[in-house]
């Protein structure tokens, strides 16, 4: 019980504290899993973030619910899940009750503070695991290379296409390195259970369409179009924002103006971007809604994540001890860093360092995260104090 009631107060911590968005949110969490508490390995965390790349969905709740399941089995995969969205999403559905604390809470100062504490904590990660996962001139060239392609693409296809180079490179030339970066995860969950999972995903995803039509039912219409939000878009974070307003604005489930406001308290909370659709559902125009409708929405677009992630974690951990497979993953570990240092400049830092005083203070986060081994949720509350004075 002492196994769970850790897991919980961990990622219940992370989702109070992580602001920045997915990239920020696996900086916390390498900080936290990797060099903190050490339940996965440098190599295996990288190897579950280029998963969560491939998979359709919140890439960091995917590696959240990753190391849950590592750590706990099927019940730690759900609770780190539940811990970690249960702040952001909490926040979301008061939000959309029309409680008035929103606008008087929060200082733009602590918000800007907020925003520099997810700089430091992003830098950190790409020092760190760029130190371990590029110990050579081949890895630190494809990085860079990863870093290029990123930059001048953008986009999903900047994402997959370094991943997708960096495997073959790393397939190709990486076959003399010794010490490949591989280590298993832990994983605790039966082949029969994951795959029933991986079945359960498509069988809803193609069939909850044929029967919202069939039985013209509001609430499975609804749950339609939040779990086909969640299966179907690629990097996560603010890219579901375009598919979710065709799903409730087009339709008129939500107003445009209600739907913008929503969007901007998104910014201002922890943890993921993806609770926006607590948000939705609370608001909705057409039941359910309400607190009820908030949680329905909110499950229908995360269990996709949970669906897949568990399901692929199998066939991940059996191929993984594959050595061309290992070959690949010390590339794509590479690619990995590169495409972190890429979000590091944008949006995390254009986001948040716009003068010679937020550097200062993101220079001093970093120093204590660093150096002096602050915990990350610490980086928060000083980031935010120095945010709130210089506000004035």
């Amino acid at each position: 019980m002492n196994l769970y009631l850790d897991l919980f107060k961990t990622f219940f911590i992370l989702g109070c504290t992580s602001f920045g968005g997915p990239v920020a949110h696996l900086g916390y969490f390498q900080h936290e899993f990797v060099e903190k508490k050490k339940w996965v390995t440098s190599s295996a965390y990288a190897d579950l973030v280029a998963l969560s790349q491939f998979l359709p969905g919140p890439a960091s709740s995917q590696v959240g619910i990753a190391i849950g399941q590592i750590r706990g089995g099927i019940f730690g995969g759900i609770l780190a899940w539940f811990a970690f969205t249960l702040p952001s999403a909490a926040l979301m559905v008061i939000f959309g009750l029309g409680v008035g604390l929103y606008p008087e809470f929060w200082n733009q100062g602590v918000l800007h503070g907020f925003k520099i504490a997810a700089v430091v904590v992003v830098a950190h990660a790409v020092w760190s695991m760029g130190i371990k996962l590029c110990p050579d001139k081949e890895r630190i060239s494809l990085a860079v290379i990863a870093l290029g392609i990123s930059v001048g693409i953008g986009g999903t296809l900047g994402q997959l296409l370094p991943i997708l180079l960096g495997g073959i490179f790393g397939f190709f030339f990486l076959k003399k390195v010794d010490n490949l970066p591989h280590s298993p995860t832990g994983f605790k969950i039966s082949t029969s259970y994951s795959y029933a999972l991986l079945t359960f995903f498509f069988l809803l995803l193609f069939f909850l369409p044929i029967l919202s039509n069939f039985f013209q039912n509001q609430s499975i219409r609804i749950f339609d179009s939040f779990f086909r939000v969640g299966s179907l878009v690629f990097g996560g974070g603010h890219v579901v924002l375009p598919l979710l307003k065709e799903e409730v604005v087009t339709t008129g489930l939500v107003s445009n103006q209600m739907f913008m406001v929503g969007y901007g308290a998104a910014q201002a909370i922890p943890g993921p971007l993806f609770t926006f659709t607590a948000y939705l559902g609370t608001v909705s125009n057409l039941p359910p809604n309400g607190i009820w409708g908030g949680v329905f929405c909110l499950v229908a677009a995360f269990l996709p994540a949970y669906l897949l992630i568990i399901g692929v974690l199998p066939l991940w951990e059996k191929f993984r001890k594959e050595s061309w497979l290992k070959q690949s993953m010390a590339g794509i570990n590479a690619v990995v860093v590169g495409l972190l240092i890429s979000a590091l400049y944008s949006p995390v830092w254009t986001e948040a360092i716009f003068n010679r005083f937020d550097f200062v203070v993101f220079a001093l986060g970093f120093i204590l995260l660093m150096f002096w081994k602050f915990p990350s949720w610490s980086i928060v509350v000083v980031c935010a104090f120095l945010g709130f004075c210089l506000n004035f």
